[in-house]
């Protein structure tokens, strides 16, 4: 009977011990956000999983926050209709007001492509019917 006893206090212990180890991996990844009141954010919409789309943002907004509450509630207010709701401040990141997109853009060259011999001989004439079909030249 002790012997079951030990057993159950090992596995609690070993059990506790990987509980605070995952809780300190999770933590340790987990971004932390300073928000300030009147800062510009914008939210993520979780909906958009749904019906997802490639060119599709995924972020909402510009909202404004009004308060920030401890343990990561926020509090913000949407410039246009005036409607204010909490959200979970993990859904938010800030609104860059003055991003230039065109700031580093490259001029883009066409690339010059070379004749290269090939190392297998003559095309066959499955590939020379291939080739006519496509409408490609190899001249």
């Amino acid at each position: 009977m002790n012997e079951l006893d030990e057993l159950r206090r090992e596995s609690y212990e070993s059990s506790r011990i990987y509980k605070e180890r995952l809780k300190l991996f999770h933590d340790k990844n987990l971004v932390r956000k300073t928000l300030e009141p009147h800062q510009e954010v914008l939210l993520y919409s979780s909906r958009l999983h749904i019906f997802p789309g490639k060119l599709r943002s995924r972020w909402t907004g510009p909202f404004i926050v009004k308060v920030v509450y401890p343990y990561g509630a926020v509090e913000i207010e949407n410039p246009v209709k005036g409607k204010i709701f909490k959200v979970n401040g993990q859904r938010l990141k800030p609104f860059l007001e003055n991003f230039d997109r065109h700031e580093s853009s490259e001029e883009l060259v066409e690339p010059l492509y070379q004749d290269v011999p090939s190392a297998r001989g003559p095309l066959s004439d499955t590939e020379k019917t291939f080739l006519g079909v496509m409408n490609i030249s190899l001249k």
